[in-house]
């Protein structure tokens, strides 16, 4: 397909989580010769840059820096909404006399389709995470619209969308059925996918760079290494030195292991007491090129983590922390590629029982060999930005 230069514009929220899962699409784009705008808070300009994208500062309230999100959901629901309130201004102020000719979003950022509808521009949102199916409203949405709070939520969105220039006014059909949308999970990762409207949800899986596991993509396995193990925790929720000392205890000591342990920004290593030797302590590690060369991986189940391990066919320990991670890990365990083990019971016994059953059993390889092929077979960055061109073609 013949290719025009065109501005494309991405529009984010500053959680590492929804930020990682695009920037390749968003590289891809750039190296094709478009002109990439990315609006999102500062914070997170260190993650954009390198892909050649331009920043459009967009300063967000949403409490991603000391993850101080409110247990209440409507409260949480209430923090986007005000956060697209206080983002619109902004993005007009940009976008007012230079409007993109595709807007790109990530489902946090309302701001950027109420944008796009009143400049009467296409769209497509870029979803970091699972999508809506045929009775979603009904099985899952529906509960959250007895919890109290929740008809004041719904006026206030209401009334924002009647004032915001958007032509999609219904509150849930601005939320929750885009006309069109990329998942960047693999679909064996989502709920019923078979009662996905595929006529508005592209799967293309994870998305990562073409290079991942080559020589010089961020980690060699050592000389002389065992079996590799990683273990980490994502972004977020990582201030989990108990958690950790256990690992340490379960692994440290096997010399027929060498493993990596990423512990985030929020624990300090001083909390962990005496590292075992064939143990790397990080605050962060390119975890996808450690697992094109690891043979497990124990993971706190984020969409993000889920992907990746598919997608290098290593069998898993999934210790769910928090939100969608519970569903994700009973996921990964329906896949057969992994075992769950929640945070109270993860004693070094179980994880080291957990890691050796994982490793001896040919059926939990070969299922994993399997999803891989199909997680690949989704077609990943290049697949997603061919879509995108496709859109700006028609």
């Amino acid at each position: 397909m013949p290719r025009r230069r065109a501005h494309i514009a991405m529009a984010g929220i500053p959680a590492v989580s929804h930020v990682l899962p695009s920037l390749e699409i968003i590289r891809e784009l750039v190296s094709r010769g478009h002109r990439v705008t990315y609006a999102n808070d500062p914070a997170v300009a260190g993650l954009i840059a390198p892909t050649g994208a331009e920043l459009v500062p967009c300063a967000s309230g949403l409490p991603v820096a000391d993850n101080t999100w409110p247990d209440d959901p409507i409260a949480a629901m209430e923090l986007f909404l005000d956060d697209a309130v206080r983002a619109l201004p902004q993005l007009r102020a940009f976008y007012g006399d230079d409007p993109a000719d595709l807007y790109l979003y990530d489902i946090g950022a309302y701001a950027a389709r109420a944008l796009a509808e009143s400049q009467r521009r296409p769209l497509l949102q870029l979803s970091p995470t699972l999508v809506g199916w045929e009775g979603y409203a009904e099985e899952v949405a529906a509960q959250l619209w007895q919890l109290p709070g929740a008809d004041a939520y719904r006026a206030k969105f209401a009334g924002w969308l009647a004032a915001c220039g958007a032509t999609t006014t219904d509150m849930e059909a601005f939320t929750g059925h885009p006309a069109r949308a990329l998942a960047l999970i693999p679909r064996a990762m989502q709920p019923h996918a078979d009662r996905v409207d595929t006529d508005a949800v592209t799967f293309v899986g994870t998305c990562v760079p073409p290079r991942t596991g080559e020589e010089g993509d961020g980690w060699t396995r050592p000389a002389g290494a065992g079996r590799v193990l990683l273990v980490s925790l994502g972004s977020a929720y990582t201030h989990r030195p108990e958690f950790y000392r256990r690992c340490l205890a379960a692994f440290g000591g096997r010399p027929d292991l060498h493993v990596v342990l990423q512990i985030g920004k929020y624990t300090d290593r001083a909390e962990l007491g005496e590292i075992p030797p064939h143990v790397e302590v990080h605050r962060w590690v390119p975890q996808r090129a450690i697992l094109e060369q690891a043979d497990a991986f124990v993971t706190h189940a984020g969409m993000g983590g889920c992907g990746e391990g598919l997608l290098a066919g290593v069998p898993m320990i999934a210790v769910p922390q928090a939100a969608e991670q519970f569903m994700n890990a009973d996921r990964l365990v329906e896949l057969g590629v992994a075992r769950r083990i929640d945070t109270e019971d993860a004693t070094a016994e179980a994880l080291r029982s957990a890691l050796d059953e994982l490793l001896a059993d040919p059926e939990v390889a070969r299922r994993s060999a399997s999803v891989r092929a199909e997680a690949r077979a989704e077609g990943g960055t290049l697949r997603a930005a061919d879509l995108v061109e496709e859109l700006l073609a028609g």
